[in-house]
Formats: structure tokens, sequence, C-alpha cells
């Protein structure tokens, strides 16, 4: 009898102990750096050869991160079930084109061939007639002007737009505003130096993936052909400026596509409150990387991408396995996406196609990496931007380590990951990402090259790094307090019209 009352007697200690267990105590009791390492060095691994989307080897790492989250006990989302099966799943299917590039193309203006061009959106057409410059292509660039049947030639970017992904961003736009007015081609001269337009040409003249539309030009308006042409310095956009009249010539083939399939990897884990259970933190990362490609002065030709991302999906598998054992008040979606290289595909086809109501989705925390020049901190993209940003640093600072924001806004980091296109939808998404304090230096030494693999990496920074991360869901996952926009963000709106206040 008295073996059986200490058996209880300890019992019952152990549950108050567990209890009673801290926030920070009971980080400190999921995260491991073996368990760290043993993830980042199996998807950097040359196995997996650099993880790019729609590849057998995605999808092997896509089962490593099922499993992983089955052997946690995170639950699939109960909506989400095979196709042909009743068995729920892990994974969201995603259908994506891959895109050969074109075999054939040729632009001529006044009777000179452009070379150092791009497709940037393809249009079968033998065009032969008139050209236009049209400034930077914007909506008072038209006024005035007819450019019906015509090719607009522009210049990149907007007046304070200098920056060539800004300039990307302006695509759409620029775009849709030929269209209006009846083009049927739009070239940019792109202004880039040498280093960035190798990597656009390499981007874009080689296979790219895209998600499967079940119908192509829905609103049956005639498509569009778009170029980027590189023009350092603005040469040829300054000698087009005076002329009124140019004679062009554009060949263009059509393009070859093939039916892929690729994995977002899904699973949650249900919160403890009555009420705060339903509302969800998500906790997002992409798994892919961008496969093989240019060797490097070593011969390496696989881009193992461990900074970018086994680091952020190794985070989200921190999370998971620490909320599976230990549960918070709001409930939890992890989110491991697939195509993040390829344009945001995996993060852009769940807000489309959510497993869960996007009005349920009260915080979105990110994690994307290029690499780090500081191990002293933490970078947030968007860090003052959401009420949870104090949640954040004081678990940063519990693991003697810094939260700061993003230090080179001119990257415009915040515009370039996952958690964009749920920013956009209004939920409130940050990046935690490696720190540093400029981009450059160990970032640029690692950010998608070859020698970004696993042996490279700070395993004692990142190991606060993880418990930071993990803190941080926490503290913002048991808030009293649902965490928002800050008063005038510029996605503040958006917010209050998905969540109806």
């Amino acid at each position: 009898m008295m073996k059986y009352t200490i058996f209880f007697i300890s019992l019952l200690l152990s549950s108050i102990t567990l209890y009673s267990q801290s926030d920070k105590e009971k980080v400190e009791a999921t995260i491991t750096k073996n368990k760290i390492e043993g993830h980042i060095y199996f998807l950097a691994d040359d196995l997996l050869k650099g993880r790019q989307t729609g590849t057998p080897e995605n999808k092997i790492a896509a089962a490593y991160l099922a499993n992983t989250l089955r052997s946690y006990g995170v639950k699939p989302v109960t909506q989400n079930v095979m196709k042909g099966s009743n068995t729920e799943s892990y994974f969201q299917e995603i259908k994506l084109n891959k895109v050969s590039p074109i075999k054939r193309l040729l632009l001529a203006i006044d009777g000179k061939e452009l070379k150092r061009k791009v497709v940037l959106k393809p249009n079968k057409m033998e065009f032969t007639g008139e050209a236009i410059y049209l400034g930077y292509g914007l909506e008072n660039d038209y006024k005035g002007k007819n450019v019906s049947e015509k090719i607009v030639i522009v210049r990149s970017g907007a007046p304070k737009v200098t920056d060539t992904r800004a300039a990307f961003g302006l695509v759409e736009q620029k775009e849709q505003l030929a269209k209006d007015h009846g083009a049927i081609a739009v070239i940019e001269l792109l202004d880039a130096n040498e280093t960035t337009w190798g990597y656009i040409d390499h981007n874009f003249n080689s296979d790219r993936i895209e998600i499967a539309k079940d119908k192509e030009n829905q609103d049956g308006k005639k498509g569009l052909a778009y170029l980027w042409v590189h023009d350092e310095n603005n040469v040829q956009a300054k000698a087009f400026e005076s002329k009124n009249y140019m004679s062009a010539k554009l060949m263009m083939e059509g393009e070859d596509k093939q039916t892929i399939i690729s994995q977002n990897v899904i699973g949650m884990v249900e919160g403890t409150d009555s009420q705060l259970k339903n509302e969800f933190i998500i906790y997002s990362a992409h798994y892919d990387h961008v496969g093989i490609g240019k060797p490097d002065e070593t011969g390496d030709e696989i881009y193992n991408g461990a900074r970018d991302n086994a680091v952020g999906t190794t985070t989200v598998l921190s999370m998971a396995e620490n909320i599976a054992k230990y549960p918070t008040k709001r409930s939890a979606l992890f989110i491991l996406f697939t195509g993040e290289e390829k344009g945001l595909l995996g993060s852009q086809y769940y807000v489309e196609n959510p497993l869960l109501p996007l009005n349920k989705m009260v915080y979105c925390f990110n994690s994307d990496n290029a690499g780090y020049n500081d191990t002293s901190v933490i970078s947030i993209i968007g860090l003052p931007r959401t009420t949870a940003s104090a949640n954040i640093k004081d678990a940063a600072t519990t693991f003697g380590l810094k939260a700061i924001d993003d230090a080179a806004p001119e990257q415009n980091l915040f515009e370039r990951s996952d958690n964009i296109v749920f920013a956009r939808k209004g939920i409130p998404a940050p990046t935690f990402s490696l720190g540093f304090q400029s981009f450059d230096g160990d970032v640029t030494k690692y950010y998608h090259q070859p020698g970004d693999e696993a042996d490279t990496l700070d395993y004692d920074y990142l190991l606060k790094f993880f418990q930071s991360y993990v803190l941080a869901g926490r503290l913002i996952a048991n808030d009293p307090k649902t965490p928002t926009w800050t008063t005038n963000d510029k996605y503040e709106a958006a917010g209050k019209a998905l969540y109806g206040n």
C-alpha cells in the first residue's frame, strides 16, 4: 500500500511541477542544439538537391516535414482530406505549371536588335509596326497618346522608384494600363547593374513555375506581352526620349507547359482556452529552395539553402513540437510553404484556398532568412507594425538577444516573403529573421549561393534564435489581448475589413 501511495504522490508532484513551469522553462524543455542540427543537416543535405519546387527531392522534404509533425502529435486539419480517400492529410496539393522558356524571340527597334532581354509575360505573336516611348508608363504618361495596336516602350520603376525589386512591383500596374489603352506589348528598359541582370536573366530564361489556372484569360481580354530589356544607367531610355516614332519588330513563340504537383505541409494544435481557441496563430516558413544552378569556384552546383530556409523551416518545427507538448490558449496552425522561391506560390495558393477561415487567423508569425552578420540580434521584418512587438522583444531579451527592426529597408523585405500575402488579406504578419545590421557581408556571401551549407552555421546562436521564436510565439498565443496592426499601418484597413472591426 505504501508503494502505491508514494507512486501517486510522485505523480501528483510531477503534475504540479509541469503545470507550474514558466513559458521559458517550457521552451528550454523541447529545444536542443542536437534537434536543431538534425533538422537543418537533413533539409540542407545534397540528397535533396536544393529542394526545388516540383522535384522529387522537394517531395522528400515535404514527407519529412509531415512525418515530423505527426511524430510530435500535431494533427492534420480535419477538412483537409486526400483526394480519392477518407484519410486526413498534412499535405495541401497544388497543381502547378512548369513552363519552359521561349526558344524563339526577336525584338528589334528601328532595325536594331535588342539582345539582352527576358520575357515577364509571354504572348505568342509576330508583330511589325509602331513603337512609342512613354516615359515610366504610368497613368499620366498616356495622356494625349494613341497606343492602340502599338508597342509601348517605358523605363523601369517610377520617378522615386529605382530599386529593381520595387520596379518589378509596378509591372502589373503598368501591364494593366497598357492593356486598357490598347497596346499589344510593353518593353520596359531596366536600369540594373551586371550582377542584378545576371540573376534576372538566369531566373527568367530558365524553366519557371506558376500556379495552374483552370482557364486562361478568363476576362476575355486579349493577352499582352511584357519584356524587360537591360539598360544600365538608362542609356537606351535617354536615346528614345526624343523620338516621336519608332519602328518595331517582335516575334515570340508560345511556351511549353508541363503540369506538376507540389505540396504545402499543414498541421494544427487546438488551444486550451474556451474562447481564445477560436483564434489561431499561424507559424509559417517556406521549405523550398532554388535547386541546382551555376557552379561556384569549388565546382559545387547544389544550392542547399541551409539559411534560406532550412533555418526558417526548423523554427516552425521547433514551435510545433513545443506547442504540441505544451498547448497555448490560442490555437496554432503550422504551414510550411512550397514555391516561395518561385514567386510566393504556396502561400498565395493557401490564402486563396484556406483550410480554415482567414478571419480566425489573428496573426501570422513567419520565419524566412537570407543570412546573418550580427549574432547579438534577431531581425524582425515589420517589428513595430504590430502590437505584438513587445512580446517579441521580451522573448529575445530572455535568451540574451535583442530584437531589432529591418536594418535594410531598401531591400523591401517585408514584401518579399510569404508574410506579405497574409498582410494583404489583413492578417498582422511580420517575419522573424537571422540578425543583420546591413544586407551585405555574410548575408550576401551565402544568400542563394552553393556555399549555404549546414556546417557553416553558428549553432550556439541558432539555439538562442529558436528559443526566442518559440517563446515569442507562446507569449503572443497566451496574451489576453488579440494582436493587431498598429494604428495607421498600411494594412490596418484590410485588417479591419477582415475582422469586421
